[in-house]
């Protein structure tokens, strides 16, 4: 922390000529604050955040409703494998170390996407508005990934707190192959 703070007011007293090359070297620490690795629960739901998100992209790019049917048949599985293995495991454990309104908010944002999720399966996607409810599935998704990923959020408040995540980790990953090969889909 003396460090970062050292260097940003280093940074604030240098001369406009150096700011550029200073300004680069700031932004690299700011987004490494630590050299530390995440630990493996947190790296392991944020890798599934980052695919699902990729997937909700791929989709607004598709025309075939048969290319939609599939790539939101994946979304979906991969959603209720990622909000089970918090519900079951993450949250539960976490619930002494994150802010309970956090965590119960979270639990309602997992609710409200999985009525969303049965609304969409229950449709085709030749059907009105079954784009409009995937866009906004996605939308809802970023919103509720938000909130666990940013500064103060459950996955910052979860690695100060006294679990071991890395151990956590360990049986998010199990229960995820689990859930993956019950519902037969393919691990990332």
């Amino acid at each position: 922390m003396a460090t970062a703070k050292a260097s940003t007011s280093k940074s604030s007293s240098s001369s406009k000529s150096s700011s550029s090359s200073s300004s680069k070297t700031t932004k690299t620490r700011r987004t490494r604050r630590t050299g530390r690795r995440d630990p493996l629960a947190i790296s392991l739901l944020k890798k599934d955040h980052r695919e699902v998100e990729g997937w909700f992209d791929e989709y607004e790019q598709l025309e075939a409703d048969s290319e939609k049917l599939e790539l939101f048949n994946r979304i979906a599985t991969a959603l209720k494998v990622h909000t089970q293995i918090e519900e079951e495991i993450f949250y539960p454990e976490e619930r002494a170390d994150v802010e309970e309104d956090m965590l119960d908010e979270a639990y309602v944002e997992h609710d409200g996407a999985k009525k969303l999720i049965a609304e969409i399966e229950a449709m085709k996607p030749s059907d009105d508005l079954y784009d409009a409810k995937v866009k906004v599935l996605g939308e809802y998704i970023k919103h509720h990934v938000k909130e666990e990923e940013q500064p103060g959020g459950i996955f910052a408040q979860a690695k100060k707190g006294d679990e071991d995540l890395d151990a956590m980790g360990e049986r998010l990953k199990a229960r995820k192959e689990e859930l993956m090969a019950e519902y037969g889909a393919k691990l990332n």
